[in-house]
């Protein structure tokens, strides 16, 4: 599958106005970009092997953790979009793929462990 960088800009955007308002109120100072895909230091930092995807990366200070800091770095939260053009047959497909992973970093932005983001999702998929 290939989008045009703009389409794809688009569904990102899109996706993060879609973030609940609960979650968007306190999401300040984070940073969304789109890398085509992950970085050598990225690869290497989460020991990812070759041939494994990764859709999404939140790297910063998660709120429960900052202990009431205000003076801290940008958090940034990247969208890779090889990784997902690469598992998606198409557009809408690709659109899930976006929400899921803006949902998914912004919720280690809050702390969340992956264990705790899978019990949020399977809860709302009943």
């Amino acid at each position: 599958m290939n989008v045009e960088d703009s389409e794809f800009e688009a569904l990102v955007a899109e996706a993060i106005d879609q973030i609940p308002k609960v979650y968007k109120s306190r999401l300040e100072n984070v940073a969304f970009l789109i890398e085509d895909e992950p970085s050598p230091e990225q690869r290497r930092k989460l020991s990812l092997h070759s041939g494994e995807s990764l859709f999404g990366l939140y790297e910063g200070v998660p709120l429960p953790q900052r202990g009431g800091a205000t003076k801290l770095l940008p958090d940034k939260i990247t969208v890779f979009k090889k990784p997902m053009l690469q598992s998606s047959h198409d557009r809408e497909s690709l659109k899930q793929q976006i929400r899921q992973t803006i949902w998914h970093e912004v919720a280690h932005f809050y702390g969340l462990n992956h264990e705790r983001i899978h019990e949020i999702e399977d809860k709302h998929k009943r």
